[in-house]
């Protein structure tokens, strides 16, 4: 039976939490996930920018993604990971740690399925909300523009943090 739905005009999404709230990202931006491992600080970080990890010799930045969200901290339980992501900053792909309460699932969502972000006023930035998506549970998910999420200033220090090379093994 066809329902008039190809496979083309379907999207695989990773979906994650953060506090009570339910986030998903393109699974093309996601490389893999980890269990949360041990962040090295860097001094004069901004506070969601937490430091960086060795992924096989290699640097890369881990963020706090409900401290960028404006969120609290996340606090590390046993289901804490972090999602290795590309992110496209100022034409680079850089590859960023990013701190999720937990991982879910990969799901598919039909672009039919997705509504645009909410107008809040001019207040509340939404710029890196790429759409609402409707979960199984009649709730929605909140689709994440994830090369918006950080800004100019995250992305300098960010592409200088991974540009800076291999950690010694």
């Amino acid at each position: 039976m066809n329902d008039g739905i190809t496979t083309s005009d379907i999207s695989q999404y990773l979906t994650f939490t953060l506090g009570d709230e339910h986030f998903a990202i393109g699974i093309e931006k996601v490389r893999e996930v980890l269990d949360f491992t041990t962040i090295t600080r860097v001094p004069r970080m901004p506070e969601h920018l937490l430091g960086v990890i060795n992924l096989r010799g290699n640097v890369v930045p881990v963020i706090d993604l409900r401290l960028k969200l404006e969120m609290s901290a996340i606090e590390k339980t046993v289901d804490t990971c972090i999602m290795i992501v590309d992110v496209d900053m100022s034409g680079k792909s850089v590859n960023v740690g990013m701190l999720a309460d937990s991982v879910q699932e990969v799901i598919d969502i039909d672009p039919s399925q997705i509504q645009p972000p909410p107008q809040l006023g001019s207040r509340v930035n939404t710029e890196f909300i790429r759409g609402m998506g409707k979960r199984h549970d009649e709730g929605f998910l909140i689709i994440l523009d994830i090369d918006r999420v950080l800004s100019d200033d995250d992305a300098t220090v960010l592409t200088e943090t991974s540009e800076k090379g291999r950690i010694a093994a």
